[in-house]
C-alpha cells in the first residue's frame, strides 16, 4: 500500500500516448502488447485511474509521441531503433485513425495536451516541463505507453526535474513479460518515489 498523499493543487496525471494504434483492436502495435496489457488489465485500469483523477480533480496531462508524417526521420543522421520502426511501420501516423485518441481517453476541457514528443522522454523538446511548472505542480503519475520506453524515459527526466514521480505499474504495458519485469522490478526503484498498483493508487486518490 502506497503511503504517498497527493494534492489536487500539486499533483498531474501524464497520459503517455493514448492513441489507437497502441490501445484499439484494430491499432498496429496493440497485437504486439495485447497479452501483457490483457495480463495485467491495462484499459480496465487506465478506465479507473481516469475517472479517479477526475474526481479528485487532479490535473491531466495528455503526453504525446510525435505523429508520423511523410519523411520523418529520413534525413536524420542517427534516428533511433524506435523510430526507424515507426518510419518504417508508419505508427500513430497524422491524419489516420491509428494516429487518433482511443476515444475514451483523449482530452477534455481543461486537460493539456503537452507539445509532441520525438524521441522516447515527454519532456525533451517539448513544453511539458514548463506547463506543468507555471501550473505549480510538484507531483506526476505516469501512465500509457510503453512501460520500458516513453514511460520510463519520461519517468526519469521527471525525478531529473525535482518532480515526486509514481509509477502504476498495471497502468502500462510492453512487448514482453521481461520488459515489465525490468521496468517496474528493477529499473523503477531507481529513480521512482512511489511504484503503485491502480487499487493503491486509488485508494491514495480517495483521501485527497
Amino acid at each position: 500500500m502506497s503511503d504517498v498523499t497527493y494534492s489536487a493543487k500539486s499533483t498531474a496525471l501524464l497520459f503517455v500516448d493514448p492513441y489507437n494504434d497502441f490501445l484499439s483492436e484494430g491499432g498496429k502495435v496493440w497485437p504486439f502488447i495485447k497479452d501483457v496489457a490483457e495480463e495485467v488489465g491495462l484499459l480496465d485500469n487506465l478506465h479507473t485511474i481516469n475517472k479517479a483523477v477526475r474526481d479528485a480533480g487532479i490535473q491531466v496531462v495528455i503526453v504525446p509521441h510525435r505523429q508520423w508524417r511523410p519523411g520523418d526521420y529520413e534525413c536524420w543522421c542517427h534516428p533511433s531503433p524506435s523510430q526507424r520502426k515507426i518510419m518504417q511501420g508508419h505508427h500513430f501516423a497524422y491524419g489516420e485513425w491509428g494516429g487518433d485518441w482511443h476515444p475514451d481517453f483523449g482530452p477534455q476541457t481543461g486537460d493539456i495536451v503537452a507539445h509532441e514528443h520525438w524521441g522516447s522522454s515527454g519532456f525533451a523538446n517539448t513544453d511539458l516541463d514548463l506547463q506543468l511548472k507555471q501550473r505549480g505542480i510538484t507531483q506526476v503519475v505516469v501512465v500509457g505507453l510503453l512501460a520500458n520506453t516513453c514511460i520510463e524515459v519520461t519517468a526519469r527526466y521527471a525525478t531529473e526535474l525535482g518532480y515526486h514521480v509514481t509509477l502504476v505499474k498495471d497502468a502500462t504495458a510492453a512487448f514482453r513479460r521481461e520488459m515489465m519485469h525490468a521496468a517496474h522490478e528493477l529499473n523503477g526503484p531507481t529513480y521512482a518515489h512511489s511504484i503503485v498498483d491502480t487499487r493503491e493508487l486509488v485508494e491514495a486518490l480517495s483521501k485527497t
